[in-house]
């Protein structure tokens, strides 16, 4: 079972790589019983689809 220190790294990771199909199914595990790690899950995915919206800007 994964602690919670593990889930953020394997969220953090998973907006980066395709994860494993284990490291996949631990993080779902943890997920479903932490809800402070679900939350945590919600505003990563927040800032990453907010930050897709803005357009880029060239310096």
């Amino acid at each position: 079972m994964l602690n919670c220190r593990k889930a953020a790294e394997l969220m953090s990771q998973g907006l980066d790589r395709k994860l494993g199909t284990l490291q996949r199914i631990g993080l779902r595990l943890h997920l479903l019983m932490c809800s402070g790690c679900r939350n945590f899950d919600k505003q990563m995915n927040f800032l990453r689809d907010s930050c897709r919206k803005f357009p880029q800007q060239d310096s």
